[in-house]
Parts: C-alpha cells; sequence; structure tokens
C-alpha cells in the first residue's frame, strides 16, 4: 500500500505540472496578456505602450521561464526604470528589493492579486472555496442517501412495481438541468405570487410571504433553513439520479450473480442476502460516480450559484475566466486540479475496501 501511495502521488505531481502548465499557456497567450494591459491602463494604448507594460510587469518572459517564477521554482521577476527604480513580483508596498524574498510563487504561498477583486488571489479562493464547501456538504447530505436507498430499492427486485416507478423518478431527475429545476424551483417556493405561498400565507403557516428565498446571498453570512434549502435541493436533485440509476444497474446486476443464489437456495433470508452479501458489492459502481461528483461539486455549480446569486468557488471561478483575471483563475485551476486527483486517489484506494478481491499491484 505505501509502494502504490508513494507511485500514485508521484504520478499526480507530474500530473498537475502538466494540467498547470497548459492552463498557464492558455491563459497567457499574447491577446490574453494585451487585454489585460489594456484593462489595467486604458484601451487606447499603443502597442508599444502595451509592449512596455507586459515588459515591466514580466510578462513577456519565456514561457518556461514564466511558468518557473508563477509556480516559485525560479527567482521572481523584477524590472529597473530609466531612473534606477527597481521593482518586481516579490517586491511589496513598503519594501526595499533588498528586503523582498527571492522566490515569490504558488509553492511559497503567493498566488498574486486579482485585478478585479482587487485582493489576494489565495485570500478570495479560500474564502470562496469555503462558501461552495458547505453548499456542497449539505448536497451530499441529501444526494447520498437519497440516491443510495432508491437505487438499492429498484434494483432488489428488477422489474417490480417499485422498480418501475423509482427508475421512472431517477430518469426524470437526471434529466431535468439545474437550470430547469432551479427555477421551478424559485417560481413555486420562492415568489410571492404562486399560489402555494398564497395559500400558505392566508392559512398562516409563513411568517414572509414566500416559503424560502429565492436568493441564497445571505447564506454567505449566515445559513438558515428559508436561504439555503432551494439551492441545495437543485444540486441534490439532479446527483440524486444519476447516483440512483447506476445503484440501481449495478444492484440488479449483483442480485443475479450465482453466490446470491446459492444464498438463497441456503434458505439465508432476503434480507441478510441483500445487507450481506449483495450491498457491498454492488456500491463499487456507484463509489465511482460518488467520487466524480466532488469535482462536479467543485467547479460545476456555476449555474446554482449564478441563478441563487451565492458567490462560492465557481462564481468565482467563471468571474476570473469572463473578465481575464489572469492570477486569479491560474490559482483556481490549481485547486480544481488538486481535488480532481485527490479524490481519483481515494476512489482507488476505497476499492480494495470495498471488494477484497481487487489488489493493489
Amino acid at each position: 500500500m505505501g509502494t502504490f501511495l508513494l507511485r500514485r502521488v508521484g504520478v499526480m505531481l507530474l500530473t498537475a505540472l502538466c494540467l498547470t502548465f497548459i492552463v498557464f499557456f492558455m491563459t497567457t497567450l499574447y491577446p490574453n496578456l494585451e487585454k489585460l494591459a489594456k484593462t489595467e491602463g486604458n484601451f487606447r494604448m499603443s502597442d508599444e505602450a502595451v509592449a512596455s507594460w507586459l515588459d515591466k510587469n514580466g510578462y513577456l518572459e519565456p514561457l518556461w521561464k514564466g511558468y518557473g517564477q508563477w509556480l516559485g521554482v525560479l527567482p521572481g521577476h523584477t524590472y529597473t526604470d530609466e531612473d534606477g527604480t527597481v521593482t518586481g513580483a516579490c517586491i511589496r508596498p513598503g519594501m526595499t528589493p533588498e528586503e523582498a524574498p527571492t522566490y515569490c510563487g504558488v509553492l511559497q504561498g503567493d498566488w498574486g492579486q486579482s485585478i478585479t477583486l482587487k485582493d489576494d488571489a489565495g485570500t478570495l479562493i479560500a474564502t470562496r472555496l469555503g462558501l461552495t464547501g458547505w453548499l456542497a456538504l449539505c448536497a451530499f447530505a441529501v444526494m447520498i442517501p437519497a440516491a443510495l436507498i432508491i437505487g438499492i430499492l429498484a434494483g432488489m427486485r428488477e422489474g417490480s412495481r417499485m422498480d418501475r416507478s423509482l427508475s421512472t423518478f431517477s430518469i426524470a431527475s437526471s434529466a431535468t438541468p439545474e437550470y430547469v429545476s432551479g427555477v421551478i424551483f424559485i417560481a413555486v417556493f420562492a415568489a410571492s405570487a404562486s399560489p402555494l405561498n398564497a395559500w400558505l400565507s392566508e392559512m398562516n403557516l409563513i411568517d414572509g410571504r414566500t416559503l424560502f428565498k429565492g436568493s441564497a446571498t445571505s447564506a454567505m453570512k449566515d445559513i438558515t433553513w428559508a436561504n439555503f434549502t432551494l439551492p441545495v435541493a437543485t444540486i441534490a436533485l439532479y446527483g440524486v439520479g444519476y447516483i440512483a440509476r447506476m445503484t440501481r444497474a449495478s444492484m440488479a446486476e449483483v442480485m443475479t450473480a450465482q453466490y446470491i443464489r446459492t444464498a438463497r437456495l441456503k434458505g439465508v433470508s432476503f434480507r441478510a442476502v441483500v445487507l450481506k452479501h449483495a450491498l457491498r458489492n454492488a456500491l463499487i459502481a456507484p463509489f465511482t460516480v460518488i467520487m466524480l461528483q466532488f469535482p462536479y461539486l467543485l467547479t460545476g455549480v456555476v449555474i446554482t450559484e449564478t441563478l441563487f446569486n451565492y458567490k462560492g468557488f465557481g462564481w468565482l471561478l467563471v468571474h476570473a475566466a469572463s473578465t481575464n483575471d489572469i492570477q486569479l483563475l491560474l490559482g483556481c485551476s490549481v485547486v480544481a486540479v488538486f481535488v480532481v486527483l485527490v479524490t481519483q486517489l481515494i476512489s482507488d484506494i476505497g476499492y480494495v475496501f470495498l471488494n477484497p478481491r481487487i489488489r493493489i499491484a
């Protein structure tokens, strides 16, 4: 196990370097840099002024050197003006060139400065990552148990009425995009003109005019039942159907295996067969799907966060890409790559504990 983990960690680091290098190359193409220079200066800058600004800020370095400086394995860029003033990536306000560190990159905890939000990129990413973490945690707490229960109940007796009913719900759930279910939830539960809210208000069953809030902005500071239910339900509803279908298919396949039939012929109760023999093997395929939900919830909740105005990590990633905020976009990419690679490692290790027949070579 130790050798396997070391090998996988080495592959993860190599993969992370390759992916971040590709992202760095794509985000630092000259058209993007030219747009960045004109955003920081003015849109009427001449080509010479743009080149001068980029040279001063270290964006015209060779690709490999710029990547090494951003990563923090090469000395940070410095620039000397005509009057002898020295500026550089590692020289902060109030700091002399002699006091500045030689290396200042991602490995040193320096993620750069956001040009649009005017704050440290690392601080912004950590804050918004925490917000999305709470949203993902609540969604998982609802989605995973519900999906597993639905899938197991449907797969236990393939072709039964319960199987057909639960499978229909799962297909409808996974076929409904989040921007559709979110709008429906807002129209039904968060609009004062909806019949449900009007009836609840007339019966004095709710304090305000609506049962839930259509905006989750207030949840960024204080999570409540009213402002967080609809975003969580929107994410969980789509994930429930997908995981439940995978669980149902896996469970139905396991229930037709030879060792299940042997257990039934020996007189083992149906409940014991399901819980002791079928369930563990049936969870291998759904476990893969569940682990894939982690990177999806990190970067794929953009629609939900935008719809409910919840400014988490997904919203920050889209903001960085749409505003050409290079340092912020690079930081978000590093976090996304790290989460994907870690979840894959956890998934591989989890296979061994779910099925002893799987061995680590």
